[in-house]
């Protein structure tokens, strides 16, 4: 009798324990999902804008903005820093080289200030092509110091190099999810001659070693060659032969049915020229002067086209598969002036509010933007 209550009350005593293991069971709270994988970006936007071409005026109002002390840029471009900072990669156009202890002119030899390095790469620039018709104003020196004070400051550069190994190498940047590759080439120095020994200093236009270069550089692991050009005819609005030659070929050459090159950007003829589409590929002929101090065209006019230019703003997407292009699925133009008063660059979106000049100014731009059918193309204002 004595064992099976004993029998009982283990039986009991079980069942209790069960009973009391259920209620917890019950009580836990439910077992959270695990955190969705981070998305993966598919996506980068690529803004690039106009010659960079300090005249004397310009420096001394970066002198005046430093005090009397140093020479400061950083204000003149505070105005489109926003646009700039928001991109995943920025790119600029230095047309001129750096001078040295004061040694600063801005026409027709012209040599900036370094400091100009710094307020471009604090306005959020990664890079700048350097390439064009002022890189052999001051020869080799003036390269070497151009160079080293983007270097100092941060900013990467292609189209002029100090030495032949670095004239070979590729200047690539991490935008995003994407390695873009940054060339950079002139049709002219001005008349002045490489300097002695080296026939790599300056980037020339050479339409096989182009293509050979982006080719390069795709091998090298680019997933998009955006390709710098100073080129066409200055004063002039429209494209000149050799740049619509030259771009038809261009965007013409594939490797494995994949464009050897992603985008075009121009400088170089001091007044906005058209964005177009050329064999699917984007050609800006020319952007325009973002900063320049008063300039007179050919039949000696003072013409404030040089002071108008736009920012290109393009968002490419990553491809389906792997092997075929990045597509561009976003193309905008944003215009702009540098204000010969105020000594500042102005987004012309942001500054229509001061009345119908600025207005005339951005419908000006606008006209000769879209003035190759880059509207049907796909191609809008951003702001």
């Amino acid at each position: 009798m004595i064992a099976r209550r004993h029998q009982v009350a283990l039986a009991l005593t079980a069942l209790l324990v069960a009973g009391a293991a259920c209620q917890n069971q019950e009580r836990q709270p439910p077992a959270r999902p695990a955190p969705p994988a981070p998305a993966v970006a598919r996506s980068f936007t690529l803004v690039a804008s106009g010659d960079v071409l300090p005249h004397a005026s310009v420096i001394e109002r970066a002198g005046f903005d430093g005090n009397g002390t140093v020479y400061d840029f950083r204000p003149m471009l505070s105005g489109i820093e926003p646009v700039v900072r928001r991109a995943d990669l920025a790119l600029c156009h230095m047309e001129t080289v750096y001078g040295t202890d004061g040694d600063y002119s801005g026409h027709p030899v012209v040599k900036s200030p370094p400091q100009i390095a710094d307020a471009l790469a604090a306005a959020g620039y990664d890079g700048c092509s350097t390439a064009s018709s002022h890189a052999l104003d001051d020869g080799a020196p003036g390269i070497r110091r151009t160079l080293d004070g983007m270097d100092r400051a941060g900013l990467r550069h292609a189209g002029t190099a100090r030495s032949e190994a670095e004239a070979r190498s590729v200047t690539t940047f991490q935008a995003g999810p994407a390695k873009v590759a940054h060339l950079s080439y002139t049709n002219g120095t001005g008349s002045k001659p490489l300097p002695s020994g080296q026939p790599w200093a300056v980037n020339p236009i050479d339409a096989n070693r182009m293509i050979s270069d982006a080719r390069a550089a795709r091998l090298a692991g680019a997933d998009v060659v955006v390709v710098s050009v100073d080129w066409g005819t200055e004063w002039q609005d429209a494209p000149d032969q050799l740049q619509l030659a030259l771009a038809q070929r261009l965007t013409a050459s594939e490797t494995n049915g994949r464009p050897d090159i992603d985008l075009i950007l121009g400088n170089h003829a001091h007044v906005p020229q058209a964005y177009e589409k050329v064999n699917g590929t984007w050609v800006v002929y020319g952007m325009g002067d973002q900063i320049a101090g008063e300039m007179y065209n050919a039949k000696g006019v003072q013409d404030s086209r040089a002071n108008d230019s736009t920012i290109g703003r393009f968002t490419f997407t990553r491809p389906t598969r792997p092997g075929e292009r990045w597509q561009v699925t976003g193309a905008e133009f944003i215009p702009q002036m540098y204000d010969l008063d105020s000594g500042r660059v102005r987004d012309l979106n942001q500054a229509i509010a001061g009345g119908a000049e600025l207005e005339g100014v951005r419908d000006r731009i606008t006209e000769v933007v879209l003035s190759r059918g880059a509207a049907a193309a796909g191609l809008v204002m951003g702001e």
